[in-house]
Protein backbone atom coordinates (compact mmCIF):
# COMPACT_ATOMS: atom_id res chain seq x y z
CA UNK A 1 0.00 0.00 0.00
CA UNK A 2 1.19 3.39 -1.44
CA UNK A 3 1.91 5.28 1.67
CA UNK A 4 1.80 9.69 1.00
CA UNK A 5 3.49 12.29 2.60
CA UNK A 6 2.28 15.66 2.18
CA UNK A 7 4.11 18.82 2.44
CA UNK A 8 1.98 22.10 2.62
CA UNK A 9 4.40 24.28 0.95
CA UNK A 10 2.34 27.21 1.42
CA UNK A 11 3.63 26.96 4.88
CA UNK A 12 7.35 26.18 3.88
CA UNK A 13 8.81 30.26 4.65
CA UNK A 14 12.65 28.79 4.52
CA UNK A 15 15.23 25.63 4.46
CA UNK A 16 14.60 25.30 8.32
CA UNK A 17 10.68 25.18 7.88
CA UNK A 18 11.30 22.80 4.74
CA UNK A 19 13.08 20.33 7.18
CA UNK A 20 10.40 20.72 10.01
CA UNK A 21 7.25 19.66 7.59
CA UNK A 22 9.41 17.11 5.57
CA UNK A 23 10.36 15.22 9.35
CA UNK A 24 6.88 16.00 10.58
CA UNK A 25 4.84 14.39 7.07
CA UNK A 26 7.30 11.32 7.42
CA UNK A 27 7.33 10.71 11.20
CA UNK A 28 4.69 12.87 12.92
CA UNK A 29 4.76 15.77 14.98
CA UNK A 30 8.76 16.81 16.08
CA UNK A 31 9.91 13.91 13.52
CA UNK A 32 12.92 14.28 12.18
CA UNK A 33 13.85 13.33 8.40
CA UNK A 34 17.38 14.95 7.65
CA UNK A 35 18.80 18.65 8.17
CA UNK A 36 21.23 19.32 5.24
CA UNK A 37 20.76 18.39 1.90
CA UNK A 38 22.84 14.91 2.25
CA UNK A 39 20.72 13.76 5.19
CA UNK A 40 17.88 14.47 3.38
CA UNK A 41 19.01 12.15 0.36
CA UNK A 42 20.13 9.45 2.96
CA UNK A 43 16.81 9.66 4.72
CA UNK A 44 15.05 9.09 1.56
CA UNK A 45 16.57 6.10 0.81
CA UNK A 46 15.15 4.20 3.94
CA UNK A 47 15.23 3.62 7.36
CA UNK A 48 14.20 6.71 8.55
CA UNK A 49 10.75 6.81 8.52
CA UNK A 50 9.71 5.67 5.30
CA UNK A 51 8.29 2.45 3.73
CA UNK A 52 11.60 -0.25 3.26
CA UNK A 53 9.98 -1.32 0.31
CA UNK A 54 10.09 2.23 -0.77
CA UNK A 55 6.58 2.63 -2.08
CA UNK A 56 5.91 5.97 -0.63
CA UNK A 57 4.54 9.55 -2.33
CA UNK A 58 5.81 12.77 -1.49
CA UNK A 59 3.07 15.18 -2.40
CA UNK A 60 4.02 18.62 -2.24
CA UNK A 61 1.01 21.08 -2.13
CA UNK A 62 1.16 24.52 -3.65
CA UNK A 63 5.12 24.31 -4.35
CA UNK A 64 5.19 27.16 -6.19
CA UNK A 65 5.17 28.99 -3.04
CA UNK A 66 8.25 26.91 -1.71
CA UNK A 67 9.31 27.33 -4.82
CA UNK A 68 9.86 31.26 -4.45
CA UNK A 69 10.30 30.41 -0.33
CA UNK A 70 13.10 28.39 -1.29
CA UNK A 71 14.94 30.70 -4.14
CA UNK A 72 17.85 32.40 -4.59
CA UNK A 73 17.53 34.75 -1.49
CA UNK A 74 17.08 31.53 1.18
CA UNK A 75 19.79 30.06 -1.22
CA UNK A 76 22.23 32.80 -0.80
CA UNK A 77 21.69 32.88 2.71
CA UNK A 78 22.07 29.05 3.09
CA UNK A 79 25.18 29.24 1.52
CA UNK A 80 26.53 32.18 3.69
CA UNK A 81 25.85 29.96 7.07
CA UNK A 82 28.13 27.36 4.93
CA UNK A 83 31.28 29.15 4.06
CA UNK A 84 32.21 29.35 7.45
CA UNK A 85 32.33 25.66 7.97
CA UNK A 86 33.21 24.57 5.08
CA UNK A 87 36.36 22.50 4.24
CA UNK A 88 38.68 24.89 2.59
CA UNK A 89 39.08 22.85 -0.35
CA UNK A 90 35.09 23.14 -1.40
CA UNK A 91 35.05 27.39 -0.77
CA UNK A 92 36.07 28.43 -4.31
CA UNK A 93 32.88 26.35 -5.02
CA UNK A 94 30.81 27.89 -2.70
CA UNK A 95 32.22 31.17 -3.12
CA UNK A 96 30.81 30.36 -7.15
CA UNK A 97 27.61 29.65 -6.03
CA UNK A 98 26.82 32.19 -4.16
CA UNK A 99 28.16 35.08 -6.40
CA UNK A 100 25.68 33.02 -8.77
CA UNK A 101 22.46 33.17 -6.21
CA UNK A 102 23.33 36.68 -5.20
CA UNK A 103 22.60 37.81 -8.93
CA UNK A 104 19.78 35.62 -9.35
CA UNK A 105 20.65 32.61 -11.14
CA UNK A 106 22.05 29.62 -11.00
CA UNK A 107 19.94 25.74 -8.64
CA UNK A 108 18.21 27.15 -6.19
CA UNK A 109 17.40 25.61 -2.93
CA UNK A 110 14.24 24.19 -4.17
CA UNK A 111 16.05 23.12 -7.39
CA UNK A 112 18.11 21.33 -5.47
CA UNK A 113 15.59 19.60 -3.04
CA UNK A 114 13.35 18.22 -6.22
CA UNK A 115 16.61 16.92 -7.88
CA UNK A 116 16.97 14.98 -4.42
CA UNK A 117 13.64 13.67 -4.58
CA UNK A 118 13.58 12.40 -8.44
CA UNK A 119 17.15 10.88 -7.41
CA UNK A 120 16.73 8.89 -4.21
CA UNK A 121 12.81 8.02 -5.18
CA UNK A 122 11.05 5.47 -7.15
CA UNK A 123 9.66 7.14 -10.46
CA UNK A 124 6.70 9.53 -9.65
CA UNK A 125 7.23 9.49 -6.18
CA UNK A 126 7.08 13.58 -6.68
CA UNK A 127 3.63 14.37 -6.99
CA UNK A 128 4.16 18.51 -7.59
CA UNK A 129 0.35 19.86 -6.65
Amino acid sequence: MTVTYVINGSEVTGLERFWQLIGEAVNGPGGYFGTGLDAFADCLRGGMGTPDDGDFVIEWRDHALSARALGHEETARHLRGLLGRAHPSNLPRLRRELALAEEGRGPTLFDLLLEIIRDETAPGALRLR
